[in-house]
């Protein structure tokens, strides 16, 4: 099942799957409590980031490392991004997840991936149906088929 997330920049609505029983619970949930219609199910922006700013500092304080402190949740964003990207080279994809209306907003992605490297890779091969499905499974992606043999990567 499919339901249809807002955003808070008012961009395109994201579309996540879900199943009917995991949409169901905080509709039950809502019920339950008795919530009315401007009550709110989930924490509001501002605690959500003094969440994640007490656990980087906590995180930091434990390291002796000040590094934590500096990443921030767009740098979550912008990370899940660039490696959707980087594993897809889909642009549009990148585009509809991030629910943004304008491809030039997306593309600022791009450029932080560097495809001219070569990434290092597990591959494997598979003669059978059965071997095939384990290693889709396992995350390698189909490349190409070589004399009834196919191959699959995986990177590292």
């Amino acid at each position: 099942m499919q339901t249809s997330i807002s955003t808070a920049k008012h961009g395109s609505p994201r579309q996540v799957k879900m199943k009917a029983e995991t949409l169901a619970m905080p509709i039950n949930c809502a019920k339950s409590k008795r919530f009315r219609s401007k009550d709110k199910l989930f924490p509001s922006a501002n605690v959500i980031c003094n969440t994640h700013r007490r656990l980087r500092t906590s995180l930091a304080r434990k390291l002796s490392d000040n590094e934590p402190q500096k990443i921030r949740l767009y740098d979550l964003r912008h990370y899940y991004a660039t490696m959707l990207y980087h594993r897809t080279k889909d642009i549009l994809l990148v585009k509809e997840k991030l629910g943004h209306k304008n491809i030039n907003n997306t593309l600022i992605y791009t450029r932080l991936v560097d495809f001219s490297e070569d990434s290092e890779c597990f591959s494997a091969t598979a003669k059978a149906v059965d071997e095939a499905g384990k290693l889709i499974e396992q995350g390698f992606e189909y490349v190409t088929d070589v004399d009834g043999v196919k191959l699959f990567s995986k990177l590292k």
